[in-house]
């Protein structure tokens, strides 16, 4: 919020600030912009050495300090931020029957979150022209047809997402520690750490993540944190005109979407069920879970999704037993060799 006459709240706010020993520098044209040695300083040194004339001193360029004029204080007035306080997972529960194929949830989650269009041509896949999930494509809503016995097509709709796992692939891979589990249990890429490796794109085993050719950097849905941090819910699930999308603590989700199936069940899709609600195999449970009414693969996802990690041990044991038995067939083959000669 702009202060003051003619400016001064601008020049203010650039030219107050901290010198390297942790004192106030003044603000304002003709004022000295380093602020004399504080007489409780530990260490008296040289003040900071100014290394261009300029109008303006309350902006001027300040040389290196010499290792004597680092000082105890050097850190003090640097704030830490406390931790986020912990809060229930939160999650999203998908709804295919529901899901009228309206893309209302790509639109939302693009234009929340600035990103780019995918490109408006035909795929020769339905209606469906981001055909998957990537670093620009956070929702996606899945075109099936099926050919029906009376020559008819049906048509199957889900909107994909990522799952938000609960032991995330793509979080065990990540080699710097850029992929994190947020306050709400979301899976969360932090960008100012991530080197765009690639890792995580290879062991998520639900293609969720894509690296950007803008930054190369990994990029997914973001459980749209910034809305959960004002008390919001995610902008996909606030645009589905059907309600197929649901958000909301995901032991509530879980409970709603039994009861849920059920309901669906009872009105004659004895198929339906759920996918990711509860641990599968060597996958534990996800944080965005489906109900549908067909087999995994009709709405492109794994029917058995591996987790890399789970299998590491068995690997491990197994190279360690294949060194040791071609230790010991080298080491007779070179003892019969010996006792032949």
């Amino acid at each position: 919020m702009a202060t003051g006459r003619g400016g001064e709240g601008a020049r203010g706010r650039l030219g107050a600030g901290l010198n390297r020993r942790g004192e106030v520098r003044q603000a304002g044209r003709g004022a000295d912009p380093v602020s004399p040695p504080s007489s409780q300083s530990p260490v008296a040194s040289s003040p900071p050495r100014p290394l261009a004339q300029s109008p303006h001193p309350e902006l001027a360029v300040q040389a290196l300090p010499r290792s004597d004029d680092l000082q105890p204080t050097l850190l003090e007035g640097m704030v830490i931020a406390p931790a986020p306080v912990a809060h229930e997972p939160m999650g999203f529960f998908t709804d295919a029957t529901l899901c009228i194929g309206c893309k209302a949830c790509e639109v939302a989650c693009k234009q929340w979150n600035a990103l780019p269009a995918d490109g408006m041509k035909w795929s020769g896949q339905s209606y469906d022209n981001t055909l998957h999930l990537s670093a620009t494509t956070w929702r996606h809503v899945s075109f099936a047809e099926q050919e029906l016995p009376n020559r008819g097509v049906r048509w199957l709709f889900n909107s994909d997402v990522c799952k938000h796992c609960t032991a995330a692939p793509c979080q065990e891979a990540c080699p710097t520690g850029a992929i994190i589990y947020n306050e709400f249990g979301n899976v969360y890429v932090q960008q100012d750490v991530c080197n765009g490796c690639g890792y995580c794109v290879a062991a998520c085993p639900f293609g969720v993540l894509g690296r950007s050719q803008a930054d190369g950097r990994a990029h997914k849905c973001t459980l749209c944190y910034d809305r959960q941090k004002d008390g919001l819910e995610p902008a996909c699930a606030k645009s589905c005109p059907t309600d197929s999308i649901k958000f909301g603590p995901v032991s509530e989700l879980r409970e709603l979407a039994k009861r849920r199936v059920q309901e669906v069940r009872g009105r004659g899709e004895s198929g339906a069920y759920l996918y990711g609600a509860d641990d599968a195999g060597e996958y534990q449970r996800l944080n965005a879970f489906f109900l549908l009414t067909e087999e995994p693969a009709a709405y492109n996802l794994p029917p058995a999704p591996t987790r890399p990690t789970a299998r590491m041990l068995s690997r491990y044991l197994w190279s360690a037993v294949a060194g040791i038995g071609l230790s010991v067939v080298g080491a007779l083959t070179l003892v019969a060799g010996k006792g032949g000669r």
